[in-house]
C-alpha cells in the first residue's frame, strides 16, 4: 500500500512526494546549518503525516509541543518524570497507540540523553503485540548520538547513543521509523547517520559536512559547493521513499508555528527629541527612592587566589587527617562490612532504587555512612561496584566472607560492573539449590522493566561461558554455574519477581 504526502514541491515545477510507509521502511536524515529551515521541515512532514500514522517526538527546545493544540499529541514534560516513567510512558504509548511530544526544553545537557534513551528504551522494549508503525522524529539527533564523547558522563553517553543506534539500526522491525534531523553531520555519529536511505540536505557551509553530504548523496566532490548555495527552506532530496536521483526541494507551507521563532526586524518608531530623550533618561530621581535604594559601596578587592588555595588545601589536610580511622583490626573490619552491608540492604528496599544510577545509589551509600559516623570516604565507587552487586545478590555479610562466596566473586570480577549482579543473583540461587531467579527479578537487578533485555543479558552471560542455560519439557529454567558446580532448581521464567533483599 502506498499512502504520499506532499512536503513542497520541486525546483522548476510540480509537488515534491513523499512515500510514508516507504519511509516507514528506509528512515530519514535531515542535515543542514542552523537558520537552514530543518525544523520547518519536520513540521511539514509531522503535519502532512499526523492523521496517517502514530509519531513520537524528542524535542530538546520545545519547538513541537504546539503539535498538541491542533493534532492532539500527548505533551511530556522530561523535567517533571523520572527515568523510569518515562521508559514507562515509552512503552504505554506505543501500546494505546499514542502521538507524543517528549518536551526537554530546560533540562541539562546530560539528563536529555538520559531521559530521551528511557524514552526510547520504552518503546524499542514493548511487547511484539504492539510493534505498530511509528514515525520517531528526533530533532538536533547530534545530542543524543554525539560522535565523540563530550562534557557528559560516559554512562548517559553511552546510554543515549545506544538507545539512537537501536532505533536507526534494529528500529524498523518493531515497526520504529528513525527520523534524525543534524545542524552538522560531523558531529552525528557515523553508524546512527549510516542506517539512513533518505536524505534531505539543507543549507551548508564547512568543508566537511559539505563533503559527507555529497559522499551521501553520491554526488561528485567538485558539486558539494553547490550545498552553500540553498536558499533557507530549500533542500537537496535523495532516496526511495523520495527520488532516485538528487533534486532540489522548498518544502511546503505550515499550519503550526514554534513557540521559539527567532526574532524579527521591526522599523523604529519616531524618536523624540534629544532634549525630550534626554529628560526622560536622565531625570533625577525622587529623595524618597533614592532612600529606598541602598548606595553602592565600592567592592573590595578580590583576594589572592593563590592564598585560598593554599588555606583550601591545608583545612583539607587537617580535615582529612582528623577523619582518618586508626588502624582497624581484624573484627573491626568483619564489623565494618557488615553495617554497609546493611546500609546497602536498606537501601534496596526502596522499589525505585533498581531502576536508578549507580552514582546516585552512591551519593545515598555515602551520606548515609557519614550518619552512620563512618567518615566521608567510607568506600570508593570501585568498591561500592562490587558491594552492591554482592547486596542485589540478596548475600548476608557472613556469607559473603565464605570461601565458596569468594569464589564466585572472583569468576564475576572480568564481567561488566552492570553484569555482574545478575551473575551473583544467579550464583546466590545455585549456591543453595534455590528455583532459578525468573526474567522479572532478573530485570529488576540490572535495572530496568524489560524482560526481553533480561532474556539478553542471560544470553551474554552464556556466551560468556560464566554460566549454561538448561529448559526442561515443562518449559521450566534451571541455570548451572560453570567451574563451582552449582546449579538452580528449575523454574518458570515467567514468573512473579523475587524479592532480592
Amino acid at each position: 500500500m502506498t499512502v504520499a504526502i506532499t512536503i513542497g514541491e520541486v525546483r522548476g515545477g510540480g509537488p515534491a512526494v513523499m512515500d510514508l510507509a516507504e519511509l516507514l521502511s528506509t528512515r530519514l536524515l535531515v542535515q543542514g546549518n542552523s537558520g537552514s529551515g530543518k525544523s520547518h521541515l519536520l513540521r511539514r512532514l509531522l503535519e502532512q503525516s499526523a492523521t496517517l500514522v502514530q509519531q513520537a517526538i524528542i524535542d530538546p527546545e520545545g519547538d513541537f509541543v504546539s503539535l498538541a493544540e491542533k493534532y492532539g499529541h500527548l505533551v511530556i514534560d522530561g523535567a517533571m518524570h523520572t527515568e523510569a516513567e518515562l521508559q514507562a510512558a515509552g512503552e504505554r504509548m506505543r501500546v494505546h497507540r499514542a502521538s507524543v511530544v517528549l518536551n526537554l526544553e530546560g533540562v541539562d545537557a546530560e539528563l536529555q540523553m538520559r531521559r530521551a534513551a528511557a524514552f526510547l528504551g520504552g518503546m524499542f522494549e514493548v511487547a511484539r503485540a504492539h510493534w505498530y508503525p511509528v514515525l520517531v522524529v528526533v530533532d538536533e539527533a547530534q545530542l543524543f548520538a554525539p560522535a565523540a564523547a563530550g562534557e557528559v558522563s560516559d554512562e548517559a553517553r553511552r546510554a543515549s547513543l545506544g538507545a539512537m543506534t537501536n532505533l536507526m539500526c534494529r528500529g524498523r522491525k518493531r515497526g520504529l521509523a528513525g527520523v534524525i534531523a543534524t545542524q552538522r553531520l560531523a558531529k552525528l555519529a557515523k553508524n546512527v547517520a549510516a542506517e539512513a536511505s533518505n536524505f534531505l540536505m539543507g543549507r551548508t557551509f564547512l568543508d566537511i559536512d559539505m563533503a559527507r553530504a555529497a559522499d551521501l548523496l553520491g554526488m561528485e566532490r567538485r558539486q558539494a559547493e553547490s550545498f552553500r548555495d540553498l536558499q533557507r527552506g530549500f533542500f537537496v532530496a535523495l532516496g526511495p521513499a523520495l527520488c532516485r536521483r538528487p533534486v532540489a526541494v522548498r518544502i511546503g507551507e505550515v499550519e503550526t508555528e514554534s513557540r521559539s521563532a527567532g526574532p524579527t526586524l521591526l522599523p523604529f518608531e519616531p524618536a523624540p527629541p534629544p532634549e525630550e530623550m534626554r529628560e526622560l533618561i536622565l531625570t533625577p530621581l525622587p529623595d524618597r527612592e533614592l532612600m529606598a535604594r541602598p548606595a553602592r559601596t565600592p567592592a573590595p578587592p578580590p583576594p589572592d587566589i593563590l592564598a585560598q588555595l593554599a588555606a583550601h588545601a591545608a583545612s583539607a589536610a587537617v580535615e582529612a587527617e582528623a577523619e582518618e580511622p586508626p588502624p582497624q583490626t581484624p573484627a573491626d573490619r568483619a564489623e565494618q562490612r557488615r553495617r554497609f552491608a546493611a546500609i546497602l540492604t536498606d537501601i534496596l528496599r526502596d522499589e525505585d532504587a533498581g531502576f536508578r544510577p549507580v552514582h546516585v545509589l552512591y551519593q545515598d551509600f555515602l551520606v548515609r555512612c557519614r550518619i552512620e559516623g563512618m567518615g566521608r570516604q567510607a568506600m570508593d565507587m570501585p568498591q561500592f561496584r562490587r558491594a552492591l552487586a554482592t547486596a542485589r545478590a540478596g548475600i548476608d555479610a557472613e556469607t559473603a566472607e565464605g570461601e565458596a562466596w569468594q569464589q564466585a566473586e572472583r569468576i564475576a570480577t572480568p564481567l561488566p560492573d552492570d553484569m555482574r549482579g545478575i551473575f551473583l543473583l544467579i550464583a546466590r540461587a545455585a549456591m543453595e539449590g534455590a528455583p532459578c531467579p525468573s526474567d522479572a527479578t532478573i530485570a529488576r537487578v540490572y535495572g530496568t522493566h524489560s524482560l526481553g533485555r533480561a532474556r539478553r543479558q542471560l544470553a551474554y552471560l552464556e556466551e560468556q561461558n560464566v554460566i549454561v542455560l538448561r529448559t526442561d519439557g515443562m518449559g521450566r529454567r534451571s541455570a548451572a554455574v560453570i567451574g563451582l558446580g552449582w546449579e538452580t532448581a528449575p523454574s518458570d521464567p515467567n514468573g512473579a519477581g523475587q524479592s532480592t533483599v
